[in-house]
């Protein structure tokens, strides 16, 4: 079946990675770097708020002060504060954009942070650029969630086996395989590009 569905994760692959955030962020606040991950992975009230932030069972500013207080930082707009070295990633974009024109359905799969007071979102104009866009928050899921899975391939209207998904957290994407979904573990842009345009049997990016 030739691949005709591209979905996308949103952070660390349309933008800059998340873990030099963290790290810049650990920097600007005056921790041992690796805390701010440490603290959402690993402590256990940590990485249960940063989960229900995921699913859309607290709110941002609720995660704000509850992560803030394990950080021993200032709660205002932590997330804002975190996410500050976040940036689009100009490649990425454009080959996605690039896959849409040549007739590929693109769509956006994303574990949501909340949108107020901070909107990582903002100004990529997902709902126009993109055919599907999931936000693991209106769902109450998160990926790995299987569940959630089976609703992004609904709303794309196609197959697994038609479809290929990039993310730049490796557990996300054996729920994605289980379906017969092709999948791309994104590390540098240049390489993210060069596997999908492999998987799709198209030419994403200009010559120079």
């Amino acid at each position: 079946m030739k691949r005709s569905g591209l979905i996308l994760d949103f952070g660390g692959v349309l933008t800059t990675g998340v873990a030099q955030c963290a790290a810049g962020f650990d920097a600007r606040a005056g921790l041992e770097e690796g805390t701010f991950l440490s603290v959402i992975s690993r402590h256990p009230e940590g990485s249960r708020l940063y989960m229900d932030l995921e699913r859309g069972v607290v709110t941002q500013s609720e995660w704000n002060t509850g992560t803030a207080a394990l950080l021993g930082v200032e709660g205002d707009n932590l997330l804002g504060w975190v996410l500050e070295d976040l940036h689009p990633e100009p490649s990425v974009i454009a080959a996605a954009q690039s896959a849409r024109a040549q007739g590929v359905r693109v769509g956006i799969f994303s574990n949501s942070l909340g949108r107020e007071p901070y909107d990582v979102y903002a100004g990529y104009d997902l709902e126009q650029r993109y055919d599907r866009v999931v936000l693991s928050e209106d769902y109450r899921m998160r990926k790995p969630d299987p569940e959630l899975y089976g609703v992004m391939l609904e709303l794309m209207e196609l197959p697994g086996e038609a479809c290929v998904f990039v993310d730049d957290t490796a557990r996300n994407l054996p729920p994605a395989g289980d379906l017969g979904v092709a999948t791309v573990h994104a590390t540098r842009p240049a390489d993210t590009i060069a596997q999908v345009e492999a998987l799709l049997g198209l030419r994403l990016t200009e010559d120079v």
